[in-house]
């Protein structure tokens, strides 16, 4: 048989040096291919590992299959699994479980490990000895209870006996280092065998993305509210050029820039030059003042940062506030303040301007629901913002990014980019019907779900529940949902506006009042329940709302109906895209 040729023939090797390298790369393949390892040496053993996914918004569902990527093509066998779908008693015949989870809302568990989270804290859990483990928890410092859902998994499984092959690493919004460092930890504590392959980070630098963000022009920017004191902006974004693409939805990431007058007010009262130039977070460097309106967050304060500044700071205040160590009384100094509070009232002293940025967090971008169906507008992405503004300590206040969309970045060509949601989706088949609760800026993925209905011809009915105070001032597109309902696209529009009676009415109210139709669609016609919106409360009240229809009108008991609202969330019939 004649040997194969891997090496070009004009190569600039001689033949017999080509026939000698051709043989050699033959052996080596020949070897990887027949299971052993370089050098003819029998490889390690495959290791099954079970990666169990807790995502909300779909971090750490990507982080899951670029660990699951880079373990198989070493010596393991990955799963990967959805902790929604996951069989629990699978769990105490595991070798090796990974998890990767985030925390939401008031430290609760994301929607699809809810079952799982509260049947692993429960007495029903069973031992967990031989089953090693490790935790990968993300999170985000400006909420109190940072991680508490992977800081629970990972108490709950020492207590049942696993073993903790690598130390729990908790991540904050800025994640990608703490999970480098976690997976080189697991793949050496499992003894990846790091002779049989090289690894290479394969996640694409091509194109653009949240490292390379895309300089969206901006369409249209206008408020959608008539009169009264709330603005909500609908914004339009060219994605010409930019190859990002998109389904109903997914989020969109935007790379805010400070208000230039609170950082001008913060350079009047610190002893550094505006041009001095300081290291920027992600490397290189800029001038302070650029520095500080593009780069680093001069919002934010809380626990941390203010015991970072006492350290520089004489205030006694501060240093009583910190040896109290009281989270009540940390909430109650930060809520309200920001950095320019600080310099002012509890002046810090630094040596230098690049010490007073390292005492600065990362200005971090803000995801918004998508509002649009890129089959409905071709090379275009559609946000619905509120915009924040209020009065707080004597200062005229607003949320950093919808007051720099609503203010300042018509002629700024914003960076963004995309972030999938895999967990919030439209059901494949269009026959299927869907309910939508939506309140406020909740509407924003609805618009989006009933424009790619309309496009796709879709036959499933569509219920949409919205809220707001006033009709008049805060019916958010409502002459693009009365034409829906024109054109037979929106089924039912069940509206709740709290403020235009004496009694408050909200959105849960109004399905209460439609409980038995609602049950006929979720029981009889099989339709998709939604919610976007506020996870604190209205997430809460309709989450409520929905087990009460179920034993009214469905006649369930208070265990079934709970049973009945797990198996929604188990089929993906009942998705929440909550913040």
């Amino acid at each position: 048989m004649s040997q194969q040729n891997y090496i070009p023939d004009d190569a600039p090797f001689t033949a017999e040096q080509r026939q000698w390298l051709n043989g050699l790369v033959s052996n080596f393949i020949n070897d990887l291919t027949s299971g052993r390892g370089l050098n003819g040496q029998d490889s390690a053993p495959v290791v099954p590992v079970t990666i169990l996914i807790g995502s909300q918004t779909g971090n750490s569902e990507a982080l899951g299959k670029k660990l699951s990527k880079a373990m198989a093509k070493m010596n393991f066998k990955p799963v990967l699994v959805d902790l929604g779908s996951y069989e629990k008693e699978k769990l105490p015949t595991e070798q090796n479980v990974l998890i990767i989870t985030s925390t939401y809302g008031d430290g609760e568990p994301p929607d699809n490990a809810a079952d799982f989270h509260e049947w692993i804290l429960s007495d029903a859990a069973p031992s967990l000895e031989g089953v090693n483990f490790s935790i990968l928890s993300l999170g985000d410092t400006e909420y109190p209870d940072f991680c508490k859902c992977g800081i629970e998994f990972d108490e709950r499984f020492e207590q049942l006996g696993a073993t903790r092959i690598f130390p729990r690493v908790d991540c904050d919004v800025e994640f990608d280092d703490e999970f480098e460092a976690w997976k080189k930890g697991v793949l050496d504590a499992l003894g990846a065998s790091a002779a049989l392959v090289v690894v290479e980070d394969e996640s694409s630098e091509d194109g653009f993305n949240k490292k390379n963000p895309f300089p969206a022009p901006i369409l249209k920017n206008v408020n959608l509210n008539t009169n009264g004191p709330r603005e909500t902006h609908h914004i339009e974004f060219s994605l010409e050029g930019s190859g990002l693409k998109y389904e109903v939805g997914d989020a969109l990431g935007v790379y805010p820039c400070n208000d230039e007058a609170i950082v001008d007010e913060i350079l009047g009262n610190v002893n550094f030059k505006a041009k001095e130039e300081v290291p920027l977070p992600g490397g290189g460097e800029s001038t302070l003042r650029d520095a500080l309106i593009h780069s680093y967050d001069i919002r934010n304060i809380n626990k941390t940062f203010i015991q970072k500044w006492q350290k520089r700071s004489g205030s006694p205040y501060l240093r009583a506030l910190v040896e109290s160590d009281d989270k009540a009384a940390y909430d109650d100094y930060c809520y309200g303040r920001e950095v320019v509070d600080l310099i002012t009232d509890h002046p810090a002293d630094f040596s230098d301007a690049e010490e007073f940025v390292g005492s600065l967090k990362k200005l971090q971008p803000r995801l918004y629901s998508i509002s649009s169906s890129p089959n409905a507008h071709p090379n275009e992405v559609h946000l619905t913002v509120g915009i924040v503004r209020y009065e707080s300590k004597h200062r005229s206040r607003g949320g950093v990014c919808s007051t720099f969309l609503s203010d300042r970045a018509n002629e700024a060509n914003p960076g963004v980019f995309l972030h999938s949601n895999n967990a919030f989706r439209l059901p494949t088949d269009g026959d299927t019907p869907v309910i939508m609760v939506g309140p406020g800026t909740g509407i924003a993925p609805f618009r989006a779900f009933l424009e790619e209905r309309k496009v796709a011809e879709a036959k499933g009915g569509n219920w949409l529940f919205f809220g707001n105070p006033h009709e008049a001032d805060d019916f958010l597109y409502q002459d693009e949902l009365t034409q829906m309902q024109s054109d037979g696209v929106l089924t039912k529009l069940s509206t709740a506006f709290s403020r235009d009676q004496k009694e408050k009415i909200y959105v849960q109210d109004r399905m209460l009042e439609a409980g038995a139709e609602l049950w006929k669609w979720l029981n009889e016609a099989n339709a998709s329940f939604y919610v976007c919106g506020d996870a604190s409360r209205m997430a809460k009240d309709v989450d409520a709302a929905l087990h009460a229809i179920a034993q009214e009108h469905g006649g369930l008991s208070e265990e079934a109906s709970a049973a009945f609202v797990k198996q929604l969330k188990k089929e993906k019939r009942y998705c929440r895209d909550v913040y």
